[in-house]
């Protein structure tokens, strides 16, 4: 459960490896966790190979950014409903951990612990949570496995709302100076680390 449930609210959610090891090794985890958030998130249900339809977070959770690093993950979530947070986030940690654990012969936690998540009480800061999780990657203009690409109106999915935020800015090139502002970047990547920090 999180501290602070509260519905129609911005998470800043943190998850990381069990003893900071690897949750991503090479390319097909980065994807295949991504068909997670698809198979939970998009519009329509999704069925298993045996019939049964998997659970479906669609307009009860609202993935908004996301960046995925080899030891760590970060999403930026809009819960509609209380409760359905943890309950995506349950699904989405389980089924991956199912699959990784398979796939690489080991048993065990894969994570650290439940996931971490900050709510984000100011609308003012969700511009600075997407700045703060697309610049996490050292390359991160060029990283393949964010929700950058789609800031940049490269790629379009159902199952990302990009467009929430984006509306803020005339359009990918105000947004792409918005992340290069490296002064104003410093200061709240401090904020938002002490707040990540400070909440579970």
């Amino acid at each position: 459960m999180l501290r602070s449930d509260v519905p129609e609210n911005f998470y800043h959610v943190y998850v990381s490896g069990h003893s900071r090891r690897r949750i991503f090794v090479d390319e097909q985890d980065y994807l295949y966790f991504l068909t997670l958030l698809e198979r939970y998130l998009a519009p329509d249900a999704v069925k298993s190979a045996n019939r049964q339809t998997y659970p479906n977070f669609y307009n009860k959770v609202e993935l908004d950014a996301y960046c995925l690093m080899p030891q760590l993950f970060h999403l930026l979530v809009y819960q509609f409903q209380a409760g359905e947070l943890s309950l995506f986030m349950r699904s989405l940690m389980t089924s991956y951990s199912i699959y990784f654990n398979k796939r690489y012969k080991r048993s065990g936690a894969l994570f650290e612990s439940r996931f971490r998540a900050s709510m984000i009480s100011e609308e003012a800061y969700l511009e600075h949570v997407t700045r703060y999780i697309h610049l996490i990657p050292r390359q991160w203009s060029e990283y393949e496995y964010s929700s950058l690409p789609y800031y940049l109106q490269r790629l379009e999915v159902t199952w990302l709302n990009q467009r929430r935020i984006l509306s803020s800015f005339s359009g990918p090139t105000e947004y792409m100076h918005f992340l290069e502002n490296v002064e104003e970047n410093k200061k709240m990547q401090d904020i938002l680390k002490h707040e990540l920090a400070n909440k579970i």
